[in-house]
Formats: C-alpha cells, structure tokens, sequence
C-alpha cells in the first residue's frame, strides 16, 4: 500500500475529515523530515511506512481530543521540546484555525520547523530556538510529546500557559508515578487512552491545570 493508503485509512478509523491539500501537506512534511533526517538525525524512525503510523497517526490521534477539551478557533498551542515538530507540525496542518508554536534548545530542530511552515504554506506554525523557560506570553493549551517527565514539564512551562489553560501531554502507559509526584497546584483532570491506528503500543494524553482553575476554561481564554 502507499503512503498516503495507509494516510488516508488511518484517518479514517480516528474518525478525521482533512481535505486533499492537508493530506498532501502531511506527507510533504514527512518527505523533509526524510531530506533533513540524512544530515540532522531529527528522528529515529527511518522507514517511511513507521513514520505514518509512529509520527503522524500518532500525533493526529490528539486532534480529536484537542478539538473537545480546548476548542480551536483563536487557539494559541506551544508545542515544548518539538523536535521534528511532532505533535506541533502536525496539528497545525489538521487545525489551521490554530496557531502553533514549536519551541526547542536545539537551534536546527527549530529551523526545520520553520523551513516545514515556509514549504509547506503554513502561516499558522512557527519553530522557535528558546528554552521553554524564558516564555512568558500566554498559550492555552502547552503540549508535549514523549518530551520529560510530568514535573519538569508543568514546572518548566507554567509562565507559558495561559489562565484558565490546561496541559497537554502525551505519553506511552499511564505514567501513575509521574502523575503523584506532580506538585500539590497542579491536578490530573483526565488520563485519557488513545488508540493509534497501525501502533500496537500503548498510548494516553495527561491532561492538566492549575488546581483551582475552571474546567474547560482553555477554551474560553
């Protein structure tokens, strides 16, 4: 099957409607992690085929869930220790209602996402070389994937995150020890299982806020 078979089915089961321009701009995206792999080893997986299932699929299965627990429309989402940009590349290419900020200390990391929002068209995504520390603008929603433990990621991006905003982070098993160390401002408000199309492997999103704050209040920011 090609690419864009596999693509397309994995839509499909997630349950996803993204039109002809998305789908060519998400397999663009993963042909220049190709290119700039051979020189920059922006990511481990090399087979084209896992880089479907294992990036994009992975990353889309978040969409659904970003969709209903935050909103979308005048969105801000910093997506913290990107890397090759994933999941931040990839949800501004199925929301462009989004704004995505891809931050990481490693400055060609951060290049390569902003080369992906210039040829790929995506006004939307921006890659930016700081330490998530140093942010202070508001986002209401920070997402991370697979990027540190859940205390160093909350205590290392709070100034980042918006009032009323939550906290996105995935993870492979549900991290329970991660998740009792987290310090007593922040509450765990839903661990939530995720089912990656082509990826037998566990996967959960640990959403959270500050203890106290509103539910839903990420999408009225």
């Amino acid at each position: 099957m090609s690419l864009e078979t596999d693509l397309v089915g994995g839509l499909a089961e997630l349950d996803l409607v993204l039109d002809q321009r998305q789908v060519g701009q998400l397999l663009g995206y993963l042909d220049l992690i190709q290119k700039w792999n051979k020189v920059y080893n922006l990511t481990a997986v090399r087979d084209p085929a896992e880089m479907v299932s294992h990036h994009l699929l992975d990353s889309l299965a978040v969409i659904g869930p970003l969709t209903r627990e935050a909103g979308a429309a005048g969105l801000r989402l910093l997506d913290v220790g990107a890397g090759a940009g994933l999941p931040g590349v990839v949800i501004a290419i199925a929301r462009p209602e989004i704004r995505v900020d891809c931050v990481d200390t490693v400055a060609k990391k951060a290049a390569f996402v902003q080369q992906v929002a210039g040829a790929l068209q995506l006004p939307n995504l921006r890659g930016r070389h700081v330490r998530v520390e140093t942010l202070s603008e508001p986002y209401q929603v920070v997402a991370s994937r697979a990027f540190a433990s859940l205390v160093d990621f909350v205590t290392w991006s709070d100034a980042a995150l918006a009032p009323g905003g939550c906290w996105l982070a995935m993870k492979g098993k549900r991290p329970d020890d991660e998740i009792a160390s987290l310090p007593p401002a922040v509450e765990v408000f839903h661990v939530e299982q995720l089912t990656v199309p082509g990826l037998a492997a566990e996967r959960c999103i640990v959403w959270m806020r500050r203890r106290g704050d509103p539910p839903g209040g990420a999408a009225n920011t």
